[in-house]
């Protein structure tokens, strides 16, 4: 047995073998199979290359697609051969290390882009193959007046030896004489051919010019036209023809005949309409694809004053899992059958299924009317989904998301429409799921707003639009400052000052808040030493920089944090490192040994939040942290007076417990001198809130401290 090929450039080798004895049995060419292969390479290389690349772009495909027509791939296995190929072996050999779903969608956008580009290069043959038969049609024309002119004998060589089908009639339309290949086409004997009327042969498919250019041949005012047209065959088939009809004149010039030259293109026309459905139709559940939706979207926009449009946008609930569990044959057989369950929801006038990819379906509907339409169409869709799809002898239950898109034609586009959409299908998913959303402007205004902050997040940090903010720590016994809290701050070019609940989240989703709390650690650390310096040594003046859970899993923490309290020349005892309660949540070793290490070190450990998540008191025990730090919410009920007592009893054991453990215990959220008493009183350590100072610069802190010095 072979192994399997090492690098990038023999699995690429490998991918355009397999696609070469694959298509080339279909292929008229006189290449042999090796130098066929040569031929494909570069092909390959560009669809590997198209896959992998940043931004999908479908002209890549499409010239794929249309390379094909070029070496002469143009018979009716070859095109399905070879998208059959890219399906199965693609992402296979050519898709690196990259996300499997990501690259699977996009090797099928690919195989669209192939097909699309498959039938317009087929067409284009196709016209160039016309226009050189036209050229050959007038050519006969001349033949065949030179030949009526000169002998009958040759007239009757070139008319029953052509190729294409050659009938002449008079000027009334009655035909005279028929050619075999004519008669073949029509499946018809000669007998009963002759002495029909052409203007007998309309179809319902006929152009509207077909006839006007036939009346004006007739009348001599043109002397030939080419077109396309349709006839009907006594067997009830259709016959598609390259019509061309020419004036024959006698010798003195005089209009005389009418000459028809037909060239039978009823296969290659099935042929093009069936790469037509393949573009424009997803192979799997046979729904009109994303280029036809979009197709049928741009029309329902661009329709006149008083249309509207409806949009369902869904996305099934769990369905990775059943893929991830069952496999994906059983996830391809529930994407079918709830592609015809939805069919079965969209079956008035102006209202069409499409699936965009993967588990992603749309319906539309389109009218004056679609207020009260849509929303029954995502009703009926939802009903749809209720019973369970039974595969492979399990029931499986089938939940979806769907945001809901309406509004008048003409003022949007498709891809915001689409963008809306999705957006809301989101915003449904979030609330649970298996539910419908309808489109909202506010909220569409905040996920995009989000979604730029995202991108902006990596060059924020690189031009220094970062900044911090200090509140102090009080001492609840003599009321001195001990230090501060660093909250971070984004300065947004465009939307101003932004507080961490803003982008916080955002960072920790996409991997920045790694760099950004090193740097907030960095200039924290900076900082304090600074305090120190200007407060001459007379306090302890420390500073808590909180961590996220993404930092505390970091392997590079203890380190960058050593690094960062040498180069500034910092005491570990003057730095708090704030973990929220939620983030040790069922902590093992693993992930507290880093805390371990830092809190040997004289770093101090604080518990965040705490009282907001749900862990065991007993748990304490094993944790490394120093400090408590009440959530604000236990400080809201000492806001009036007199206090709930059952805040102060809870807050009364949660000190003692505290103490017991050697933990100091700092409250967050005190606004009135009431509540910073009441604390005292129940024994907290330190507090920070408005009623002390709002977080500032960190001049404010020193000006603070030096308040305290001097009493």
């Amino acid at each position: 047995m072979s192994a399997e090929p090492d690098g990038p450039e023999d699995r690429l080798r490998r991918f355009a073998t397999i696609w070469s004895r694959a298509v080339f049995p279909a292929t008229s060419t006189s290449l042999t199979r090796p130098e066929f292969e040569e031929l494909l390479l570069p092909l390959a290389r560009r669809l590997s290359e198209a896959l992998r690349a940043r931004t999908y772009d479908a002209a890549e495909g499409r010239a794929v697609g249309a390379a094909l027509v070029e070496a002469h791939c143009t018979e009716p296995e070859a095109l399905s051969r070879a998208l059959d190929c890219v399906d199965a072996y693609l992402v296979l050999y050519c898709g690196g290390d990259g996300h499997q779903e990501d690259l699977r969608a996009r090797a099928a956008r690919l195989q669209s882009a192939m097909a699309a580009g498959y039938a317009e290069a087929l067409r284009q043959r196709t016209l160039a193959e016309q226009e050189a038969i036209a050229r050959a049609a007038l050519e006969a024309q001349g033949a065949v007046a030179r030949a009526l002119h000169a002998t009958e004998a040759r007239f009757r060589a070139v008319f029953e030896g052509a190729a294409i089908g050659i009938g002449i009639a008079d000027l009334d339309g009655n035909i005279l004489q028929v050619n075999g290949a004519l008669l073949r086409m029509f499946g018809v004997t000669e007998q009963t051919m002759l002495g029909r009327c052409v203007v007998e042969w309309t179809h319902p498919e006929d152009a509207p010019q077909v006839w006007r250019l036939y009346e004006e041949l007739v009348r001599a005012e043109r002397e030939h036209y080419h077109t396309e047209k349709a006839f009907h065959r006594p067997d009830g088939t259709v016959l598609w023809t390259n019509l061309t009809v020419s004036l024959l004149r006698d010798a003195d010039g005089n209009p005389q005949y009418q000459l028809a030259l037909m060239e039978d293109t009823t296969e290659r026309r099935l042929l093009n309409l069936r790469l037509r459905y393949e573009a424009t139709h997803d192979a799997l559940t046979g729904l009109p694809n994303r280029t036809l939706f979009f197709e049928r979207l741009e029309k329902a926009l661009a329709a006149g004053d008083g249309q509207r449009f409806g949009l369902c946008y869904l996305d099934l609930d769990g369905f990775k899992a059943i893929n991830d569990s069952l496999g994906h044959a059983a996830g391809d057989r529930l994407l079918v059958e709830v592609a015809d369950r939805l069919q079965s929801c969209a079956t008035a006038p102006g209202e069409m299924v499409a699936r965009l990819g993967g588990d992603e379906f749309v319906a539309l509907t389109t009218g004056p009317d679609t207020e009260s339409e849509v929303d029954d169409l995502a009703d009926r869709i939802m009903n749809a989904l209720v019973t369970p799809v039974r595969i492979d002898g399990r029931e499986l239950l089938v939940r979806g998301s769907i945001g809901i898109v309406e509004g008048p034609a003409g003022e949007r586009g498709p891809a915001e429409v689409l963008r809306s959409a999705d957006i809301t299908m989101y915003r449904a998913k979030s609330a649970g799921g298996n539910r419908y959303e309808v489109a909202d402007a506010e909220a569409d205004a905040r996920a995009i707003t989000r979604h730029g902050l995202t991108t902006a997040l990596p060059a924020a940090l690189d031009r220094g639009e970062f900044f911090i903010e200090y509140q102090p720590l009080v001492h609840l016994g003599d009321g001195t400052v001990r230090g501060a809290e660093a909250l971070v701050r984004w300065l947004h070019p465009q939307h101003g000052v932004l507080g961490p609940d803003r982008f916080i989240p955002l960072a920790e989703r996409t991997g920045l808040i790694v760099p950004l709390g090193r740097w907030v650690l960095e200039q924290s650390v900076r900082q304090a030493r600074e305090w120190q310096r200007r407060h001459g040594g007379t306090g302890p003046l420390r500073v808590n920089v909180n961590l996220s859970p993404c930092q505390l899993t970091h392997p590079g923490l203890v380190q960058d944090t050593v690094e960062i309290l040498e180069r500034a020349g910092l005491e570990p005892d003057a730095l708090c490192l704030e973990v929220t309660e939620s983030a040790l949540i069922g902590a093992d070793d693993d992930l507290l040994k880093p805390l371990r290490r830092l809190s040997e070190m004289g770093i101090d450990i604080a518990l965040d939040d705490f009282g907001t998540g749900y862990s065991n008191l007993a748990n304490l025990r094993r944790l490394p942290v120093r400090v408590l730090k009440l959530d604000r919410s236990f400080t809201q009920g000492m806001q009036q007076f007199p206090a709930d007592p059952v805040d102060l009893k809870i807050v009364e054991g949660i000190v003692s417990l505290a103490h017991s453990l050697d933990l100091a215990v700092t409250v967050e959220g005190v606004e009135t001198g009431a509540q910073a008493e009441q604390l005292r009183v129940l024994g907290c350590d330190t507090a920070q809130g408005w009623y002390y100072a709002r977080p500032g610069p960190p001049e404010r802190l020193h000006e603070l401290a030096l308040v305290d010095a001097t009493g």
